[in-house]
């Protein structure tokens, strides 16, 4: 299970990363295009928007497998780690049914409507930029049952306070 959340992490690490350099460099070849060249470049502001969804969602499949999403702790302190431990796995449940009904089953509906429509200066298929929807759904069903599996093991820890034991 760590093996696999670790691939899974340093794959998204990866993608996130890439996406960055990407939305850099688009951005400084739209600042060129549009000063120096006097000729703006419409696909590149086009695809930048794209790639931001994109970034924003595996970074939130990221924070979801480091157990970093917002919380209030000062109301689960006050219980016994009995309690904390299912506060956790409850929340987890429900990150899980999040992603599976919104993410996953929403994205799958939202990215098949949305294949017979193109984008404007790309030319491309607007559900192709929606199928990370439904990816980063089923990427955090997967951190939420490792997470689960994690919480009942080792208690309330996250990922990353495990990752300093």
């Amino acid at each position: 299970m760590k093996q696999l959340r670790n691939v899974l992490t340093a794959l998204l690490n990866v993608l996130a990363g890439v996406s960055l350099i990407a939305m850099v460099a688009l951005t400084c070849w739209q600042v060129f295009t549009r000063y120096v060249l006097q000729n703006p470049s419409p696909w590149s502001e086009e695809l930048v928007a794209y790639l931001f969804a994109w970034a924003s969602l595996l970074g939130a499949s990221i924070i979801t497998g480091e157990r970093g999403h917002m919380n209030i702790p000062i109301v689960a302190e006050r219980f016994s780690p009995g309690i904390q431990k299912l506060l956790a796995i409850f929340s987890e449940l429900t990150a899980f049914a999040f992603s599976l009904i919104i993410l996953v089953y929403g994205g799958v509906k939202i990215t098949s409507l949305a294949m017979g429509q193109m984008t404007s200066a790309l030319g491309t298929a607007v559900g192709v930029f929606y199928v990370v929807m439904p990816l980063c759904g089923i990427l955090n069903m997967i951190y939420t049952v490792l997470n689960i599996s994690d919480i009942s093991k080792n208690g309330v820890l996250t990922a990353s306070e495990e990752k300093e034991d």
